[in-house]
Order: C-alpha cells, then sequence, then structure tokens
C-alpha cells in the first residue's frame, strides 16, 4: 500500500503531465491494487522477469484492448446508449462520430479506430459541394480530433479506392501538420490509383502519414471488414483483441545454452506455452469476470460481437534472439552473421517465426472465434520501458542494410502476422524530388509480400516511434518537464531514450544496376 501511495504522489506532482493524462494514470495504478487472475509459478516467474509481458494493461482489465466498433452500422441505425439519431447530412455525421469517439473504450481510455472514414462519410458529401467547402469542413473535424482526442494511437483508415473524401483528408493533413489521428492507406493494385498513392506519399513528406498496407493480404486472413489500428494492428470490424501479451525472444534466447535446434524443439514451446497461458488468463478475466461483453453499450446495440474478438500474441527480440543463436552454433563469424546482414542468420530469422506461428496457431484459446478460435500473431512494435531490445522482427535501429536488402530480408515475414507488422524505412529528402519512384518502392515491397510499408522523411518535425507519430518540438517539451497534450508524447519520449529512433539509417531513394553489362 505504501508504494501504491508513493506511486500515487510521483504522479500527482509530475508538472510534466496534463491532468486528464494524471487522471488516466491515477486510475491505471488502481487496476494495479486488484489481485491478478490466478497463473502457474512458471508463468508469475516469466511474467515477474518480463520475459513475457502483460505491456502494463493492469491486472484486472475491464475493457478490451483494441475495439473496433460498426461505424457504418452506428451511423445507419443511430444510438439509443447516447441518443443519437440516423444523421442526414455531412455536418451531422461528423457531429454523430465525434461524439461516439468521446464513448469507445480501449487501453489507452481514447478509441484507437475512428473508422474508415472515406467510406463512412462519402454517402454525406453533396454533389454541388465545392472541394474548397469540403476541405473547410473536414479542416474543423480534423481539429476536433487532435484536441479531443489527443493521443496517436487514435487510428482512420482510408482507400483502397478513390474519392472526394480521401484526397480532401490528405489535402488537410498537409495543411494541418497534426500527430493525432494516425493513418492508413489500403492499397490494392487492382483499385487503387497510383496517383492516390502518389498523394499518400506527398502526405508523408509532410506530416509522416499515411502507412500503406496490403490490402489483398489483409482480406485473404480477416475478410473485407478490417481496419489498421492504433499503431498498425490489423483486427476485424465489429470485434477487435481482448489482450496484446508478448514474448520477449531475446530473453528467452539468453536463458538457452544449447543449439538453435535445441531452442527450436524444448526452449520456444516452454515460453510459448507460459505466453498462452497469460493470455488466456486475461481473456477470462475480461469476458467472465469483469463480464465487459455483457454490460457494454456497444455489444448491447450490435456494434461490436464477441464472436470478432480475438487476442494478440506478440513477439519482439527477434534480432538479438537470432544474433545470439547464431552464436551459440559457432556461426556468428565474430559478429558478422547476424540478423540483416548474413544469409544464414537470416534463414534462422524465418525458422523462428515460423515455429512460433505454428505453435500459437496450435493453441487454442477461449472466445477468440473472430481469430478460428486461436491467438492472432503479431510482431509487436515495443514499449517506452524497452531497453536495448529490438522492436518485433525488425532489424536493429543505426544497423539497416541498404532499401533493397531490407526490403527483402524483412518482407518473407510479413505472411505470418496477421494481426499486424511493420518495418520503417528512413529515406533522405531526395525522395522529395521523386515521389513517383516512392509509389513503385512501395507497391514493390507490397508485391513482395510485406502487409505494411511505412516510411518517413529523415529530416522531417515528425518522428514515427513503434507505428505512431510525435513531433520533435513535443519531444523536446518534455525534456524540458513541461506538459504536453500528446498522452502518447510521453511514451516517445522514453522510446526514443530506449530506440533512438532518430538514428534509423538514412535511404538514399535512387536507382543503381545490380547487374551492369
Amino acid at each position: 500500500m505504501q508504494e501504491l501511495v508513493e506511486r500515487a504522489r510521483t504522479v500527482v506532482q509530475d508538472g510534466a503531465l496534463g491532468y486528464d493524462q494524471k487522471v488516466r494514470r491515477l486510475a491505471a495504478l488502481a487496476t494495479e491494487a486488484i489481485p491478478y487472475p490466478t497463473l502457474s509459478e512458471d508463468c508469475r516467474q516469466a511474467l515477474d522477469a518480463r520475459v513475457i509481458c502483460d505491456l502494463y494493461e493492469g491486472h484486472a482489465p475491464y475493457t478490451a484492448r483494441y475495439i473496433l466498433p460498426d461505424y457504418d452500422l452506428a451511423l445507419r441505425q443511430g444510438l439509443r446508449f447516447l441518443e443519437l439519431d440516423p444523421p442526414q447530412d455531412l455536418d451531422d455525421a461528423l457531429a454523430f462520430l465525434q461524439i461516439m469517439y468521446a464513448h469507445v473504450p480501449s487501453v489507452t481510455t481514447y478509441p484507437v479506430y475512428l473508422g474508415d472514414l472515406d467510406k463512412l462519410l462519402e454517402r454525406f458529401v453533396p454533389a454541388d459541394m465545392t472541394d474548397e467547402q469540403l476541405d473547410r469542413t473536414l479542416r474543423r473535424f480534423w481539429i476536433g480530433i487532435d484536441r479531443m482526442v489527443p493521443d496517436a494511437f487514435a487510428h482512420l483508415d482510408v482507400g483502397p479506392h478513390d474519392g472526394r473524401v480521401v484526397r480532401s483528408i490528405f489535402r488537410v493533413e498537409r495543411s494541418l501538420r497534426q500527430a493525432v489521428p494516425n493513418i492508413t492507406l489500403k492499397v490494392d493494385p487492382a483499385v487503387t490509383p497510383d496517383d492516390l498513392i502518389e498523394d499518400g506519399v506527398r502526405t508523408v513528406f509532410e506530416t509522416g502519414k499515411p502507412h500503406f498496407v496490403n490490402h489483398p493480404m489483409m482480406v485473404a486472413d480477416h475478410g473485407e471488414r478490417y481496419a489498421a489500428v492504433s499503431c498498425y494492428n490489423s483486427l476485424k470490424i465489429g470485434g477487435g483483441a481482448h489482450t496484446l501479451v508478448r514474448l520477449n525472444l531475446k530473453e528467452a534466447a539468453l536463458r538457452h545454452h544449447g543449439t538453435s535446434e535445441e531452442f527450436m524443439a524444448a526452449a520456444l514451446p516452454h515460453w510459448v506455452e507460459l505466453t498462452a497461458e497469460l493470455t488466456e488468463a486475461r481473456i477470462r478475466s475480461l469476458v467472465e469476470e469483469q463480464r465487459f461483453f455483457e454490460t457494454h453499450w456497444l455489444a448491447n446495440e450490435g456494434l461490436i460481437d464477441l464472436h470478432r474478438f480475438s487476442a494478440m500474441f506478440g513477439i519482439f527480440g527477434l534480432a538479438e534472439c537470432v544474433n545470439r543463436l547464431m552464436a551459440l552454433d559457432g556461426k556468428d563469424h565474430g559478429g558478422a552473421g547476424r540478423y540483416g546482414h548474413d544469409l544464414d542468420a537470416d534463414v534462422l530469422a524465418m525458422r523462428v517465426v515460423e515455429r512460433v506461428a505454428e505453435l500459437v496457431a496450435a493453441r487454442p484459446m477461449p472466445y477468440c472465434e473472430g481469430g478460428q478460435g486461436r491467438c492472432y500473431l503479431h510482431s509487436q512494435g515495443g514499449i517506452d520501458l524497452d531497453d536495448h531490445v529490438t522492436a518485433g522482427t525488425r532489424i536493429p535501429v543505426g544497423d539497416e542494410p541498404d532499401l533493397l536488402q531490407h526490403i527483402t530480408t524483412c518482407a518473407p515475414h510479413h505472411e505470418h502476422f496477421a494481426a499486424g507488422i511493420s518495418d520503417i524505412f528512413h529515406v533522405d529528402e531526395t525522395a522529395v524530388r521523386n515521389p513517383g519512384a516512392m509509389v513503385d518502392i512501395i507497391k514493390g515491397a507490397l508485391d513482395q509480400g510485406m502487409r505494411d510499408f511505412t516510411f518517413n522523411l529523415a529530416d522531417n518535425e515528425f518522428v514515427r516511434i513503434t507505428g505512431y507519430l510525435v513531433r520533435k518540438r513535443d519531444l523536446a517539451q518534455i525534456a524540458g518537464q513541461h506538459a504536453v497534450r500528446h498522452t502518447s508524447d510521453q511514451l516517445a519520449a522514453g522510446s526514443e531514450n530506449a530506440y533512438h529512433l532518430t538514428e534509423r539509417t538514412v535511404q538514399r531513394v535512387g536507382c543503381h544496376e545490380r547487374t551492369p553489362r
């Protein structure tokens, strides 16, 4: 109790936190006073040692981590709980959504999914409304999102089809240069025009957004009704994820002293099962004890359905795990035989991912019908408390190879991560002079099997952390012990200190003959 009091006092006296941020941190402290769901001794020890991690969601989660309401259904039927009739015009629709956002929960306390906005709003745009009028209307809405949902994990999707709303969204983004909301452009080579992708590229040059997601791959895993939310987490609309529990592959490898084959055969199954045990305990706590799906108005009005939910099984630290196993096998060649730079290491990395995917797919999980009774595998992007461990399946910051090798090394992993994976590419300012080249790179990367392509300019004001954005000036404010508006900026400051994300290898966007004659 004394520790809880001291932690609460630290929060309330922290001058770098705003009022709302203090309220949310104090609420999180309260859930830590509740006993944890029952775990085996091995699982408890693994959690305490942070070989497996619950991402500090709280001992007794009372809401699902990620919730993707069916906003289209809400707009068509109205909301009983909020006493809102179906909107009749664009102004009504925007006001409807802003009100609804204020009541959609998540692990962040803010909504992580704001809808596929172009699809939601296109039918409300009058034919006689000019582009200037549309931009002015959406601009007010955009400012409202940033001020009322001050968290960069708030995410919306657009595409894969072209339309007036998606074009307006990109124009508004370029004019406002806000960190919130995060955006994904769904790309389908069969329907997404190159000039829409280029419009997205030009928007990245200004704001670091959007991500570019492989729409056909996502549809194959989730069906048409899916969305990318939060950082780059892919889930079913009308569903979501109960929880996200992750396995630190680096720590698992550090506790292993045999060969890589022995790691695959014995160590990985052990750690995967402990991670699954923790996941199951948290799911049952949410569904059976807190009875979230029996009591929340989103479920009662049919806007979310338990049968469209799953859970996310995250892994991170693949690079360090593989490099350790290469050393145990006597193949590290003095550090040269490492992930991203050595074919044997890259092959071993694929084998580790495939083994984890096999084990996760074989482990039944309750209340996960959205994932056919199993967890979704997720390449977890890391948190601010991680230290000296690489996010997900990425190549370590500052050690990235050239752009082509980077893509071809990482792309084969993407098919295994239905719940999201991202590799971030840092490009220099020469790309601004040739946005068409970036369009070609994005399309080529998706054709190589990448699920998500994310890039940003090395000298941009915006810094992409794990998948969300912050502004450099906001990080400077935190360093100076000043309060900032965005809750996500606080997490970003820790991540930058741990990962040095501004030091990613800068890639030149150019063309060099690989087989010159």
